[in-house]
């Protein structure tokens, strides 16, 4: 980590799109704080980086937590000074029909997918306020802004409750120097979407990418690439947006 090294709080980031966006980051030479509640792969991906001359650090977190994300936010401005940007990316998407649907199911998921977000935001905003300076990326979904999802209404409702998070977050900090925005991922190759139980596993994955006009599924990479970039002085004036990276799948369909 060098004088001019931004600090990275990322969600999620043992496995998936969180893993590559810590990679990213780590590879235009950030320090990366590796969150998630899956220890060993949270380790991993900090080995990782730190294997190509990276500089991170792994943190157990669990968004759930008010308690455990403010400590964590304070422990690491107290260490490194300051958080330059948050990529807010922990989630889960588990298949629950309507009849199936328990309170309790769609308490969970929204504790992770959309409180998680706002915990974390909430606990580093006073820092990035003072220092007039912050960027945030939160993470949607296609289900979130455009699609709906059978099976899976607890999942959507709380990635389109991220899409107005972020447009009030936006407004709200603009003036402190903070930028807002989202990302809405299509279909992506991750361990969520190749789930048979909670996605469309294998082979599911590969006819969508059939009638996705580019003619595939995404990367966990291609998503990473546009984090970085609204994280980045090349989109200092863009904050309120949710960007859809999907391949064209959206616009190809409707």
């Amino acid at each position: 980590m060098t004088d001019t090294s931004r600090i990275i709080l990322i969600t999620g980031a043992g496995i998936g799109i969180g893993q590559a966006t810590a990679k990213a980051f780590a590879t235009l030479g950030d320090h990366v704080v590796v969150t998630d509640v899956l220890e060993t792969e949270g380790k991993a991906t900090v080995a990782a980086i730190e294997a190509a001359g990276g500089s991170a650090e792994f943190a157990f977190l669990d968004v759930r937590s008010t308690a455990a994300v403010d400590a964590l936010v304070a422990d690491v401005e107290a260490r490194h000074g300051r958080i330059d940007v948050i990529i807010a990316n922990a989630g889960i998407a588990h298949k629950a029909p309507l009849d199936t649907l328990t309170d309790e199911k769609w308490e969970l998921t929204f504790d992770i997918d959309l409180k998680g977000i706002f915990r974390v935001v909430r606990a580093a905003a006073p820092g990035m306020k003072a220092r007039k300076s912050g960027a945030v990326v939160a993470l949607s979904s296609i289900m979130g802004t455009s699609y709906g999802w059978d099976e899976h209404v607890h999942y959507s409702a709380a990635k389109a409750g991220v899409v107005g998070l972020v447009r009030g977050l936006a407004v709200e900090l603009a003036r402190d120097g903070i930028r807002v925005n989202g990302m809405a991922p299509g279909y992506i190759r991750t361990a969520q979407l190749l789930s048979e139980e909670n996605s469309l596993g294998a082979a599911g994955a590969e006819k969508a990418g059939e009638f996705i006009p580019m003619g595939r599924i995404g990367e966990p990479e291609e998503i990473a690439d546009v984090i970085t970039f609204l994280s980045s002085h090349g989109a200092r004036y863009m904050t309120g947006q949710v960007l859809v990276v999907d391949g064209g799948l959206l616009v190809g369909r409707y």
